[in-house]
C-alpha cells in the first residue's frame, strides 16, 4: 500500500513539472548564446530552438480591419541539430515590400539560402510578404550569419529603397524609344518588339521536362523572359527566371548584384522532374544596366547554355 502512494505521489510530481515551460537551464547553452547574441525570445521544444521575430511593430489591416499580430504576422527562425555539430536553421522572415530586398541582400551576402518568397493576404496595408530561409553549419556560426537580416526588420525606410533616376526628356513619339542592337548584344540574343516595350524570351529545353508524353516547352511556360518599357536612360525591367531548385540562390546573387529586385519566388507546375522554380524581379535604371543584370541571372542556368528562344 505504502510503495503504491509513493508511486502515485512520483506520478502526480512528474506531471506537475511537465505542465510548466522549460527553464533556461533546460535549453542548450549554444542556444542560451544565440539567443542572446539575437537579442530575441525563443523557446526549446522537441528538440528545437525558435527564435521569435514578430511583427509587433507593425499596425495592420486586412481589407480595412485591424489584425493583430498572432493572426499571421509572427515571423521565426528554428534550429535543430544535424549530424555531427551541424545545425540546421529554417525559418519564415515576415517582411514589409520596402524591406524585401534590403533583407534578402543581407541573408545572400552571410551564405544564409533564400527558398521562397510569397503573399499570405489580400487588401492589406502595409503590403505584407513572407521569405523563407534556410542554412546549416555550427549554432553561432549561423546565428552571426542572419544577425545582419533580422536588424533590418523593422528599420528600413522606404527612403532608403532603390533611388529613382531623373526622368529625360520622352523621345519623339515616331521612334522606337530603346537601342535594340546594343540590348540584343548585351542579352546575347535577339528580343523583340509588343508595342513600346522589348521584350526577350529564352526556353529551358535543356531541362527536358514532359507530362502526358508531351513536351513542356518554352511556349508551355517552361522560360525565361525579361521585358523593358520606358527608354535607354530610364527604364522598367520585369520578368521572369525559370530554374532548377540548385540555381535559385546563384541568380538571387545575380539580379541583387545588378540592383534588381527579387519580387516573388515560387512553382508553376507540379508533379514534375526536374523541380522547376520561377523568380519574379523588377528594376529601373539605364536599360543597358538592367540587360546586364537579366543576362547575368541567365548566366547562372545550366552552365549558361539556354535554348528555344521563341
Amino acid at each position: 500500500m505504502k510503495l503504491a502512494c509513493n508511486s502515485s505521489a512520483f506520478l502526480i510530481s512528474v506531471l506537475l513539472l511537465s505542465a510548466f515551460p522549460l527553464s533556461a537551464q533546460d535549453v542548450p547553452k549554444d542556444y542560451q548564446e544565440v539567443l542572446a547574441f539575437l537579442s530575441r525570445s525563443g523557446d526549446f521544444k522537441a528538440k528545437v530552438l525558435k527564435v521569435n521575430i514578430p511583427r509587433s511593430d507593425l499596425h495592420v489591416t486586412i481589407s480595412g480591419q485591424p489584425t493583430p499580430t498572432p493572426f499571421g504576422f509572427g515571423g521565426w527562425v528554428a534550429m535543430t541539430k544535424g549530424d555531427g555539430s551541424m545545425e540546421v536553421l529554417m525559418g519564415d522572415l515576415v517582411l514589409t515590400q520596402e524591406e524585401v530586398n534590403p533583407v534578402l541582400s543581407a541573408l545572400l551576402d552571410h551564405g544564409i539560402e533564400v527558398t521562397a518568397l510569397h503573399n499570405h493576404f489580400f487588401f492589406e496595408e502595409p503590403r505584407i510578404f513572407y521569405m523563407h530561409v534556410h542554412g546549416h553549419g555550427e549554432a553561432a556560426n549561423l546565428a552571426h550569419a542572419i544577425k545582419p537580416a533580422l536588424d533590418l526588420i523593422g528599420h528600413v525606410s522606404p527612403v532608403s529603397m532603390d533611388a529613382k533616376p531623373a526622368t529625360p526628356p520622352a523621345a519623339a513619339a515616331t521612334a522606337f524609344p530603346f537601342d535594340t542592337a546594343a540590348l540584343n548584344k548585351i542579352a546575347g540574343f535577339e528580343g523583340e518588339k509588343l508595342g513600346s516595350v522589348y521584350k526577350f524570351t529564352l526556353g529551358r529545353d535543356d531541362l527536358h521536362l514532359t507530362e502526358m508524353g508531351a513536351a513542356i516547352n518554352a511556349r508551355m511556360g517552361l522560360n525565361s523572359w525579361a521585358a523593358f518599357a520606358g527608354n535607354d536612360a530610364d527604364a522598367q525591367i520585369a520578368g521572369d527566371i525559370a530554374m532548377r531548385e540548385s540555381e535559385v540562390n546563384a541568380v538571387l546573387k545575380a539580379l541583387r548584384s545588378n540592383g534588381i529586385n527579387i519580387v516573388a519566388i515560387h512553382h508553376h507546375m507540379l508533379d514534375t522532374q526536374p523541380t522547376v522554380i520561377f523568380l519574379h524581379y523588377w528594376g529601373r535604371g539605364p536599360a543597358a544596366k538592367l540587360a546586364a543584370g537579366f543576362r547575368a541571372a541567365l548566366d547562372q542556368l545550366g552552365a549558361g547554355k539556354h535554348a528555344g528562344n521563341n
